[in-house]
């Protein structure tokens, strides 16, 4: 769409103001908004933002960074394809931003960008990426410092949807409204927790579809009179909320899904396999991109379905890549991997980044996981000494544990880069030794509301 037509669409529907946004290093989406009087000329200059935003916390604490003080700035310049109108909020309108030098070069510290980057690499070996971003989350009020779910209904209960029908519907038809088609929707196991799936696209257009996707489902939830979380652990007594993250690789053109292999055992090709190596190898350090806020190690526990061990299998719920069941009559279109050990406290396209930049050098590398990760039961069932025989290790079980892991493993902060891996793990330090100071209450109530 050209900038002329989005001035003119806006205007036609009344638009006043207009988000430019972004996803920060905390897994925080922010944005400042321009009148629609100025909209034609910002399309294409942005919207400026002090580099030090790339430097806060969860908190707001302000870190330091190198190119990230008092002194410069990028600006935001939409990716005008991600320009929508928001149905929730008739005189407004959202666009993705990129993070943008002042001489019109991609910022370092750009997540956006890292994604980018990745994908460019894949498509030079080959390879285009589909993806689809499976986020939970629960309807609550606020009572004094404490928060209340909507019911106590239960997994899967209509009974649930029933408590959560005028909340929902409305947030399919503003989904529906901005260009995600919607899959399915059932309630969680959680009290009050929901699960919506949407369709699965080119894995930039899936991250942005989770920036319009939280945004949609917090302002249709806050209308209605509920607070909506996506943190990963918001209620310690109940289960947690994943971004469970289904990637395929396909040709150049679209047209073969090259992780499908009809003579396999699991139907899954020799560079499947490699990716899988991959991302086995780096995930106590990719874990951080992932899982990346204190809260989400509340959530990683042995025998709640979140993945706590580093292994694979087909179907299993448990393992930190499971190998979905294929869709009959669709066997080869229908395969892909999906990854658990993630939350929606991430950044999607530093998470996706992430899980990409580990497959291709598991790829590069002609890695194959090791037999023993190969897993079809529960590993929490399996006894220390059989797991060790395997081969099968706990992910990080603390924030701090994820942030050394990732500091030692160079093949994830080479791909992101000096500037951003520097800012986002002095970020998340800053976290740890915030929230490691406070009890649980504290944490719970602060990721509560942020995300």
């Amino acid at each position: 769409m050209k900038p002329e037509d989005i001035v003119q669409k806006a205007l036609d529907a009344g638009v006043r103001l207009v988000t430019f946004a972004y996803c920060d290093n905390s897994g925080i989406i922010r944005g400042k908004a321009t009148h629609i009087a100025g909209l034609e000329r910002r399309l294409d200059s942005g919207i400026g933002v002090t580099t030090a935003m790339q430097a806060m916390g969860d908190m707001d604490r302000l870190q330091v960074v190198d190119g990230m003080g008092p002194v410069g700035e990028f600006r935001m310049v939409p990716d005008l394809d991600t320009f929508t109108m928001l149905p929730y909020a008739p005189t407004r309108a959202f666009v993705i931003a990129d993070m943008i030098t002042m001489d019109r070069k991609p910022w370092p510290a750009c997540p956006r960008d890292f994604l980018r980057r990745m994908l460019a690499k894949g498509e030079g070996m080959g390879l285009t990426f589909q993806a689809a971003l499976e986020p939970e989350w629960y309807l609550a009020r606020r009572d004094g410092d404490a928060f209340v779910p909507m019911d106590e209904s239960l997994d899967n209960s209509t009974l649930g949807a029933t408590h959560a029908q005028e909340v929902i519907d409305e947030v399919v038809s503003a989904l529906e409204a901005q260009g995600l088609q919607i899959e399915q929707y059932h309630t969680e196991v959680g009290h009050g927790q929901q699960e919506l799936s949407i369709t699965h696209a080119g894995a930039m257009r899936a991250a942005d579809n989770h920036v319009v996707y939280r945004e949609t489902v917090r302002n249709v939830a806050w209308k209605h009179g509920w607070l909506a979380s996506f943190a990963p652990k918001p209620f310690p007594d109940q289960a947690g909320n994943g971004c469970h993250t289904h990637l395929s690789a396909w040709d150049v053109n679209g047209e073969r899904n090259l992780f499908y292999d009809a003579s396999d055992n699991l139907e899954l090709s020799e560079l499947a396999y490699h990716f899988i190596g991959g991302i086995m190898e780096h995930l106590p350090g990719l874990t951080l991109l992932t899982c990346p806020s204190m809260n989400s190690y509340r959530r990683i526990s042995p025998g709640s379905w979140s993945t706590a061990y580093i292994c694979y299998g087909p179907d299993n719920r448990e393992a930190a890549v499971r190998i979905p069941s294929r869709f009959w009559g669709s066997e080869m279109a229908s395969t892909n991997l999906e990854f658990r050990p993630a939350d929606s406290s991430s950044n999607p396209y530093i998470a996706l980044g992430g899980i990409i930049a580990a497959g291709l050098d598991g790829v590069r590398r002609r890695l194959a996981p090791p037999k023993g990760l190969l897993i079809d039961t529960d590993p929490g069932r399996l006894m220390v000494d059989e797991l060790a025989a395997r081969g099968i290790k706990r992910l990080p079980a603390t924030l701090q544990d994820a942030i050394r892991e990732l500091e030692a493993d160079t093949t994830l902060t080479d791909a992101m880069g000096p500037l951003l891996a520097n800012s986002y793990l002095t970020v998340r330090r800053s976290d740890w030794e915030l929230f490691s100071q406070h009890d649980a209450d504290y944490e719970i109530r602060h990721h509560f509301y942020k995300y």
